[in-house]
């Protein structure tokens, strides 16, 4: 019966970590893209992300475009939310097939993220419209109905629906859960 416990404590744990997640807002798809040689706005889902910083990597589904992802940003903290990347820190050339990786800093082979595949337009090219840009709309409220709409052309991106409301929870589930997996750690350690 204790063992049962102890696993139970223990899954629970680690589900309720599984659930939060990093996930890019912008660019990606075919609605959010860059123009080369400009300035470009990166953003991400930062208050669901488990992670305190991150490689910003730019990859490109063509070797003959570019063979390996390159980083451009060497350690970016997630609290930010989004970063203006500037044509010196991304100078790649306007291609359809790249996307943006957010990588563990000291293996960039770990990816924590990766963006739907965006084209980078040519120097001179309109931005994406605003309405393009996925955004969470909704309150933060203490009752367990509340919820968020995601809106925009791309909102499959953002997958925010109930995501304050719902990260508070996760914060909690997932600082008891990790209590409890101590508890029935200690647990099977005395019985």
């Amino acid at each position: 019966m204790k063992f049962n416990v102890a696993v139970t404590a223990t899954l629970a744990a680690f589900v309720g970590n599984a659930v939060a997640q990093l996930s890019i807002i912008t660019p990606g798809g075919p609605d959010l893209w860059w123009v080369a040689s400009s300035i470009n706005t990166l953003s991400w889902t930062c208050q669901t992300s488990p992670y305190q910083t991150f490689t910003v990597l730019i990859a490109n589904s063509n070797p003959t475009i570019q063979s390996a992802p390159q980083a451009i940003i060497a350690i970016e903290n997630n609290f930010d939310c989004s970063k203006t990347i500037t044509q010196d820190q991304s100078n790649q050339v306007a291609a359809t097939g790249y996307t943006i990786q957010l990588a563990n800093p000291l293996n960039n082979t770990d990816i924590y993220a990766e963006s739907q595949p965006f084209e980078i337009k040519a120097v001179g090219s309109a931005y994406p419209a605003s309405s393009a840009t996925p955004t969470a709309t909704g309150t933060n409220t203490a009752s367990s109905n509340s919820s968020a709409t995601v809106t925009g052309t791309n909102a499959a991106a953002a997958s925010t629906t109930g995501a304050s409301t719902k990260n508070d929870a996760m914060r909690l589930t997932t600082s008891i859960g990790g209590i409890a997996a101590v508890a029935a750690a200690f647990g099977l350690m005395f019985a």
